[in-house]
């Protein structure tokens, strides 16, 4: 399908979709677009718990590929939604994650996919192609983190130093974390407390600092955090500071340390220069220890990239779909 080389295709509506039971009481809604007969692609989508867009599968060409979207557990489409209080965040791990895409790949008869997601996307797309090497054909990340505590320390407090206004306001939002006290931790907590009014304020408090970070990067519509409807902004936060809060079940730098697993696996990797939220450093580590991965800085971009971003991975999606 033609197009212009930083224009994405144009939208497409899923041909087949459904819940897919993973057990403790989850249903994981997934749906599949493009070609029935394409290159199969799985898109895994960031936050963690924002849930997939439609926007996503414009990255495709729907003429050859066969392109797979899943919400995880607690957000988007799947059940039971973390914004009600009652929903078990205990079944809603890493691990558990990368089951529900094994799962998943079963369940639609595919062989092997390309991974395609970034920021928390790109954690979990790294866990999960560790374990499951020979499941995964190429993978292409824009804006990669691999979750480590250290990424984590830096994005909500690390950051402080360059937003020192906001950040107070951030650390005010949870008085019993004052010093050095673990911040992420005590949102999780936060925003498992029976009082919606609790949860509510912890919410705004941490969508308004995630807003923050993202101030310096162009962007339309309404703020990427907290312009999202009520539930969703809750189940996101709930999610985000669940994982966070236990450095996403990870051995510390486990993801870049075990990229030799990786061999063999092409990859793509895309990086603004200028991501505050997730520094270049993690990038261009993981690409020093994946042999076969390309990294591409885009200068002047951000955490949410732009059009030199959009524009590589066109290309690189475009140049795997041939594959």
């Amino acid at each position: 399908m033609d197009r212009e080389p930083d224009e994405k295709y144009p939208p497409i509506e899923p041909y087949e979709q459904g819940m897919l039971d993973v057990g403790d009481g989850n249903l994981v809604h997934w749906e599949v677009c493009g070609n029935p007969d394409g290159k199969p692609a799985l898109v895994v989508h960031g936050g963690p718990g924002s849930g997939c867009g439609a926007h996503t599968r414009q990255y495709f060409d729907p003429d050859r590929y066969r392109v797979v979207l899943f919400d995880q557990r607690g957000c988007g489409r799947s059940t039971p939604h973390a914004s009600d209080p009652a929903a078990d965040m205990r079944h809603n791990t890493t691990a558990h994650l990368i089951a529900d895409m094994e799962r998943l790949r079963v369940r639609l008869g595919i062989e092997k996919w390309l991974l395609y997601g970034g920021s928390w996307g790109s954690t979990l797309i790294l866990a999960y192609a560790e374990e499951h090497p020979e499941r995964v054909s190429e993978i292409v990340i824009p804006a990669v983190t691999t979750t480590r505590r250290s990424e984590i320390d830096w994005l909500y407090r690390g950051v402080g130093k360059i937003f020192p206004e906001a950040w107070d306001l951030f650390r005010a939002g949870v008085p019993e974390a004052a010093g050095d006290g673990d911040l992420v931790a005590a949102y999780a907590r936060r925003m498992e407390s029976p009082d919606a009014a609790v949860r509510a304020k912890a919410t705004a408090d941490w969508c308004a600092w995630e807003d923050t970070v993202l101030s310096q990067e162009t962007y339309s519509g309404p703020p990427p955090y907290s312009g999202r409807p009520g539930g969703a902004r809750q189940a996101l936060v709930r999610i985000c500071s669940h994982y966070f809060s236990h450095g996403a079940w990870l051995e510390e730098g486990q993801l870049i340390r075990n990229a030799g697993r990786l061999a063999g696996i092409p990859g793509v990797l895309v990086h603004g220069r200028f991501d505050l939220g997730g520094p270049l450093i993690t990038a261009w580590e993981l690409a020093k220890a994946w042999p076969d991965a390309e990294l591409t800085v885009i200068d002047g971009a951000g955490h949410l990239g732009g059009p030199a971003t959009t524009r590589a991975v066109l290309e690189a999606l475009d140049r795997f779909a041939a594959q």
